[in-house]
């Protein structure tokens, strides 16, 4: 299959710091995998680095011709300021800016969208409702909502199931299986091992590294479990700096 993103001995990191080291490897088109590995494996880091927010300290990594402008990325809830004062609508309407422009009037069309976008992930209703008003699971739908309106070949999911309740869950997964049936490429950062055995074919299992990286019940043994913890307890983060001249990306 068609490489959708290709990594080049990438490093991701801060201050010159690694906190991705030495990253090889081929996500195919139209892949739906599960990154997954200890609390400070470098998840984090390596979607940013996908969606171009950071630039690898070493390596490159190829995106097969999409601009960074044009991969959807839906962050970590904590990320999002939840004190603007932004509206539901407003706030989902952002997923247009690729079409629209930043300060592009919305107009008949678009409003049409985000109603339907709403719709599919159960917010109609909230159009009006401050975003500082919602709950966990509703900010995740209208996170969802928002990835929905970019219509992006490749999506990128910052722990997208995280401190929400089951029934929010089972209908993002859904959503999920529905962007991979189009054949859009889905790449998750996920800590439940139950939801990757059951809806991600496949998976990287990360420790600042890749640890393993293939079929779900390929990657996910015991051994490469406790492999990943080692990997990351033994890390040093006060390690001297990568001194290997950036490249492009």
């Amino acid at each position: 299959m068609t490489p959708q993103l290709t990594f080049h001995d990438v490093t991701l990191g801060y201050d010159r710091h690694p906190a991705v080291h030495h990253l090889s490897g081929q996500i195919a088109a139209g892949t739906l995998l599960a990154v997954v590995g200890p609390n400070g494996a470098g998840k984090s880091t390596l979607f940013r680095g996908i969606v171009g927010i950071l630039k690898p300290l070493a390596g490159s990594i190829d995106r097969d011709g999409v601009d960074v402008h044009d991969i959807a990325y839906l962050p970590q809830s904590a990320e999002i300021d939840r004190s603007f004062p932004i509206s539901v609508f407003d706030f989902v309407g952002i997923g247009l800016w690729r079409t629209t422009g930043a300060f592009g009037r919305l107009g008949g069309d678009a409003k049409q969208r985000i109603s339907r976008a709403l719709a599919a992930v159960g917010l109609s209703g909230f159009e009006g409702r401050n975003i500082g008003t919602l709950s966990g699971g509703q900010m995740q739908r209208m996170l969802f909502a928002r990835v929905l309106l970019q219509d992006a070949r490749v999506i990128v999911l910052d722990e997208p199931f995280n401190a929400v309740d089951a029934r929010t869950t089972a209908d993002l997964v859904n959503l999920v299986r529905h962007w991979h049936d189009e054949g859009r490429t889905v790449i998750a950062a996920l800590h439940d091992l139950e939801l990757v055995h059951a809806s991600f074919p496949q998976t990287l299992l990360l420790a600042r590294t890749a640890v393993a990286w293939g079929a779900t019940a390929d990657v996910l043994t015991t051994d490469n479990q406790t492999e990943a913890r080692r990997m990351c307890e033994a890390f040093d983060d006060s390690a001297a700096a990568c001194t290997a001249a950036p490249q492009a990306a």
